[in-house]
């Protein structure tokens, strides 16, 4: 398979599938000096994990990553502190499937013949014919995702070190959408919302607060601690959050299962997608991905424009159209409307509007890059579909199911957000080398 690698400078490769025993991410770039906690990159993790409520899909994957390669395993001699630090060789996180059941890869097995309308099942058997991957999706099952956030939690920390910063969140689900909102406001109810959903998951105070997998620990002893968090999975539950918690975080701008940072457009969504969800349907929407801090001047012409480049989300799976700044508005705009004008204040060029979301001439600006990426509905769905029988070929009927994601909008933010980064490390290598070799 073909297409499971990004960039040059931070080249990330991804592998594995949804029902396979694993998924990794390979990382090779990263600097060494730096010091990762897999709690950390679980942290990020458990933002796009299923089971987590109504509005997701009732698997219950524990998504624990394990650093495998790319770090020391021991200070390396006599006065040095270096053990657990990245030396410059490839990183590699693994993501054990802790959530492989017999009964569910036999849901699969007999459905598997008739796909599912909007899912990638019928192309991928005719371009891997009985070879192909069909448990869960394989690869093309949204799982693979979390190889993405994996790497995108390296590439962020990275960023952050330089001075950028990355958030996302849910602008828009089941036609509900928030209305425009300050960015540093926006970024501290995600940032808040992040915090409560870490603290609130079972899965991060089991492993992590009560020390199952601590630093230091060696491979072969974490997969043994993996092993029994396996058997524990059916039994793990995520306690009842009470009104008053909910009151506590609504004070602070959070709702407690959507990433919206305005509370009432949360509200309104969440309402709306429980309601096309009790109908036997799905929804999507749109999620917003802001990075500040970003140098004027990133982006590498022609065929690497650093907008071309953030296009590339459109290979996330159930995103159907990526736009930065105005995106298709600019169509129904005069120039005048559209340019972001610029004056000078305090000796510095500032911009009136930012229609072109930070981006012109593939370059960066300095303002804030936005981009926007439309995620289609769940092709899952709790009603029958017609479908064809993909080795006979003949006409069939898909029954309803039941296990699957009402929308997968409030999944998909931490995703863009991590793809974003890495988008943006590669851009900001390459800007930092060019830099250098100027006169």
């Amino acid at each position: 398979m073909l297409g499971c690698s990004y960039g040059r400078l931070f080249q990330v490769t991804v592998a594995g599938g949804s029902y396979q025993e694993g998924l990794c991410t390979h990382i090779q770039g990263v600097p060494s000096g730096y010091y990762f906690e897999e709690r950390e990159i679980y942290s990020e993790l458990l933002q796009r994990k299923p089971g987590q409520g109504e509005l997701s899909s009732p698997r219950r994957e524990p998504d624990i990553p394990v650093i495998y390669s790319g770090v020391n395993s021991a200070d390396t001699m006599e006065g040095f502190s270096n053990e657990g630090y990245t030396n410059g060789t490839p990183l590699t996180i693994l993501i054990p499937n802790l959530d492989r059941h017999f009964e569910h890869i036999e849901q699969y097995r007999s459905t598997n013949r008739t796909p599912r309308p909007g899912h990638a099942s019928f192309a991928s058997y005719q371009k891997y014919g009985s070879w192909d991957d069909s448990i869960g999706a394989g690869i093309f099952s949204g799982r693979y995702t979390s190889t993405i956030v994996a790497a995108g939690t390296i590439a962020k920390r990275i960023l952050k070190d330089h001075g950028i910063d990355i958030f996302s969140y849910v602008k828009e689900a089941a036609g509900v959408a928030m209305p425009e909102m300050d960015y540093n406001k926006a970024r501290e109810i995600v940032k808040g919302f992040k915090e409560f959903r870490t603290n609130w998951d079972p899965v991060y105070n089991l492993v992590y607060n009560e020390g199952r997998i601590k630093p230091g620990m060696r491979f072969l002893e974490k997969m043994a601690v993996l092993a029994e968090i396996e058997k524990m999975v059916p039994d793990i539950k995520r306690r009842e959050i009470s009104q008053s918690e909910i009151d506590k975080l609504a004070e602070q701008g959070i709702h407690h299962i959507l990433n919206c940072p305005d509370l009432e457009a949360a509200r309104a969504m969440y309402d709306k997608i429980i309601e096309i969800r009790d109908s036997g349907d799905s929804s999507g929407g749109v999620v917003e991905v802001v990075a500040t801090g970003l140098p004027a001047g990133m982006g590498e012409p022609v065929f690497e424009k650093l907008d071309g480049e953030l296009g590339r989300m459109m290979s996330i799976g159930t995103v159907k159209a990526v736009e930065v700044g105005a995106g298709m508005k600019v169509k129904d705009m005069t120039g005048s409307e559209c340019n972001d004008q610029m004056r000078v204040k305090d000796n510095k060029v500032i911009f009136e509007s930012n229609n072109a979301g930070g981006i012109t001439g593939g370059l960066s600006t300095g303002q804030d890059v936005v981009v926007r990426l439309a995620v289609k509905p769940t092709p899952t769905i709790a009603r029958p579909q017609k479908t064809v029988d993909k080795v006979s070929i003949e006409d069939a009927e898909l029954k309803a199911v039941t296990r699957r994601d009402p929308t997968i909008v409030s999944r998909i933010w931490p995703v863009a957000e991590a793809f974003t980064a890495l988008i943006l490390l590669e851009q900001y290598m390459e800007h930092v080398a060019y830099q250098s070799f100027k006169k």
